[in-house]
């Protein structure tokens, strides 16, 4: 996709990047897509359907990703976020995952279910992205009159220094094999793909179940999408090409004016959805009086996914308002939200944003984030499991102890309280 003028190329490359999101929307809400559904089904009921479907998406983007990059259709590399950067942020990956499951299972769902569930009417989940918002904001954003950052101020001091430094990149075709990384990526993305595909579909309930099919390949599609467009959209100056964020950064030499400039130019890098950053950002283009230069991919992508939602329910006849039904619930969303605010800046990314996008690239951060973030929502749901059997007798310590003994990670001889 070729363009002649900056303005014309970042209006097709925001609108394909809301179109995209708009049918993301459409079909999580049709589906029932939901990742913290898929690990609740999968914990409390040993159901695996939608876990299944979640894999499937991954499978579905990252054979895209792979094939598109031995073509030169998709640059992952200079990715924003850096999700193959040569420093491997391991304590954050893990550490944010881990806050980002617990706030997603107290908080009702993800980044996208939480935009989800807003276009759906429910006003719980509001509230849960403002907080969001506000956290991930000043994650990254100094406070007024002041050059601190909450990571500055809480992790940077004592977290990035645990931080390897494993060379050119931390995609698994760098780690072995930096001379030939595109194609040894292509042969380690099909051998993950094929294998994910077999546990997928020798299941014949899932195999029967459309909508679960549907909601795993359509967000596989839709997040390889998003890589294409933001990888190809480009602009011709002198019959040379510019990709948007080169663009930007020649901004003084090819540009006319500073008319249409945009606030920063990372966002313009090839990217695909993820959805805790981007709600930072619309905190900053709201605070900005909504102007135009504040607008990326990750703004749009937030409210495409949102009016999506909203016309699926209009269908299909379940739009329905939800307020919390008492004070507890509300203190429980809130504390969930602000723990997605930190943990999905700390990992880099979300269920989706890690867990789909960033598990694309083959980066190892994004599969230590995926990991975290499962294993963080799956020991939330096990302490309220036991707490809600056992009540009173069910001390925190115990109910998580009890928790970790199920999943094999401690064991039994340390339980206080009978496995249910």
């Amino acid at each position: 996709m070729i363009f002649e003028g900056f303005i014309e190329a970042e209006t097709v490359f925001l609108w394909t990047t809301f179109a995209l999101a708009l049918l993301l929307g459409v079909v999580a809400n049709k589906t029932n897509f939901c990742t913290m559904g898929a690990v609740s089904d999968w914990v409390n009921m040993g159901d695996l359907g939608r876990i299944r479907a979640w894999l499937l998406a991954i499978a579905v983007a990252m054979l895209g990703v792979v094939i598109l990059e031995t073509m030169g259709l998709i640059n992952a590399d200079a990715a924003f976020p850096p999700y193959r950067n040569s420093q491997l942020i391991w304590a954050e990956n893990l550490l944010g995952g881990v806050l980002f499951g617990i706030g997603m299972t107290l908080a009702s769902g993800c980044g996208n279910k939480t935009l989800v569930r807003i276009g759906g009417g429910n006003f719980k989940s509001v509230v849960v992205l403002m907080v969001i918002a506000v956290i991930a904001y000043f994650m990254t954003n100094p406070f007024p009159d002041s050059d601190k950052t909450l990571f500055g101020l809480l992790f940077y001091d004592w977290i990035r220094p645990l931080a390897i430094d494993v060379g050119e990149a931390q995609d698994f075709g760098s780690l072995l094999n930096p001379d030939n990384a595109v194609m040894t990526r292509l042969l380690i993305g099909i051998v993950l793909v094929l294998a994910t595909l077999v546990f997928v579909f020798k299941s014949a309930d899932f195999r029967n179940s459309r909508d679960n099919i549907l909601g795993g390949i359509i967000v596989g599609l839709v997040v390889l999408g998003g890589w294409y467009v933001s990888s190809n959209v480009e602009i011709t100056v002198d019959e040379e090409l510019y990709s948007l964020s080169d663009y930007y950064g020649e901004w003084d030499m090819l540009a006319d004016s500073e008319d249409g400039k945009p606030a920063a130019g990372r966002p313009l890098s090839p990217q695909s959805f993820t959805f805790i950053n981007p709600m930072g950002q619309t905190f900053g283009y709201i605070g900005s009086g909504l102007s135009r230069s504040m607008l990326t991919f990750g703004i749009m992508a937030l409210m495409g996914v949102i009016v999506g939602s909203f016309l699926w329910s209009l269908l299909s006849k379940s739009l329905r308002f939800e307020w919390f039904i008492s004070f507890k619930d509300f203190v429980t969303h809130i504390v969930g939200a602000v723990l997605m605010g930190f943990g999905g800046v700390l990992a880099l990314g979300c269920t989706i944003g890690q867990g789909i996008t960033g598990v694309s690239t083959l980066a190892a951060g994004s599969f230590l984030a995926l990991v975290a973030i499962v294993f963080g929502s799956a020991i939330t749901m096990k302490v309220q499991y036991y707490k809600l059997v056992y009540e009173e007798e069910a001390s925190f310590v115990k109910a998580l102890v009890a928790g970790l003994a199920d999943m094999k990670l401690l064991p039994n001889r340390l339980r206080k309280l009978d496995a249910v």
